[in-house]
């Protein structure tokens, strides 16, 4: 039986379900799911198998207009991720439709997609009366000749099933390019950090997520079995730091028993989580802390 094998870049607005569907189609959490706009920031990679086919998700940074240097080099990591890939899934909102960041993404599809299947996945149908869908549907594919159309519920499950053996189907014959127990490709050094940036952005409000980084500086196996993880929390401002700190330190205790038990599950074994927080006025325009990111500086220049 041949294999295979290759990557697939969900691409879209941010908030349209990329995290959560990369999640659901791996089985396990390797991306950033919060209510908030804009908290993937690298292309993370999460791999899953169908069949004989390894499918690696690759999910990107939303699509939108960037102001910040910031901005500008997540957006270019994430129409990066779709020029790599060998299928590309555009995922939009039901409700919200055929927007005006939906038809920028489509104005550039036809460039960044060529010579790859481009797939349209409608997410989120549960939230819209199937008529409307259905006219949705028939309006993307006028503007795009999309491979194929699925209509989908990444948080629910929804034709998940249908999509992720589309996909395997399409992919090219090949070795698989993980191993067959590995889910992510994401050193457990930055998706540690990423649970830690979670926590931190379901807690926080405003501005203040996207003005702050997360860093794993250290990672000690123990002789017990146990990992010791020393991560900084990197804000813009010494008032940011307060915040962060919170009242007597319960916020950053809160954020560090959630992130620790996250981390523990995930690695199926005990760890020791601290968490230092300090201020870096210009940390966005520090090239390394870009590299810690996966990011690359230079994109973000204007």
């Amino acid at each position: 039986m041949s294999t295979r094998a290759g990557f697939v870049a969900l691409i879209g607005e941010p908030n349209a379900g990329k995290s959560t569907l990369t999640n659901r189609m791996v089985g396990a959490k390797v991306s950033i799911v919060t209510h908030k706009v804009q908290t993937t920031r690298a292309r993370i990679r999460g791999v899953a198998i169908e069949g004989d086919a390894q499918i690696v998700f690759v999910d990107t940074p939303g699509l939108f207009r960037p102001r910040r240097h910031l901005d500008r080099a997540m957006v270019a990591a994430a129409w990066g991720g779709a020029a790599d890939a060998d299928i590309i899934v555009l995922l939009i909102e039901a409700q919200r439709g055929l927007t005006g960041g939906v038809e920028a993404i489509i104005g550039r599809l036809g460039e960044v997609g060529a010579g790859r299947k481009v797939a349209l996945a409608v997410n989120k149908i549960d939230r819209v009366q199937p008529e409307a869908l259905l006219g949705l549907v028939a309006q993307m594919n006028g503007r795009f000749d999309f491979a194929e159309t699925f209509l989908i519920s990444a948080e629910k499950g929804h034709g998940i099933s249908d999509l992720r053996k589309w996909l395997a189907r399409e992919l090219p014959e090949g070795p698989w390019l993980y191993p067959e127990d590995q889910i992510a490709d994401l050193p457990l050094k930055m998706l540690a950090a990423e649970m830690t940036r979670e926590k931190l952005t379901l807690r926080l409000h405003q501005e203040l997520p996207y003005q702050l980084t997360v860093e794993t500086e250290n990672w000690q196996e123990r002789r017990d079995g146990s990992v010791r993880v020393d991560q900084v929390i990197y804000v813009m401002r010494d008032g940011h730091r307060g915040i962060v700190l919170g009242k007597r330190g319960e916020t950053i205790k809160a954020v560090s028993q959630a992130a620790r038990a996250e981390l523990a599950e995930f690695l199926g074994r005990k760890v020791h989580l601290f968490l230092q927080v300090k201020v870096r006025p210009g940390w966005m325009k520090d090239a390394e802390r870009y590299a810690e990111m996966g990011l690359d500086f230079r994109d973000g220049q204007a």
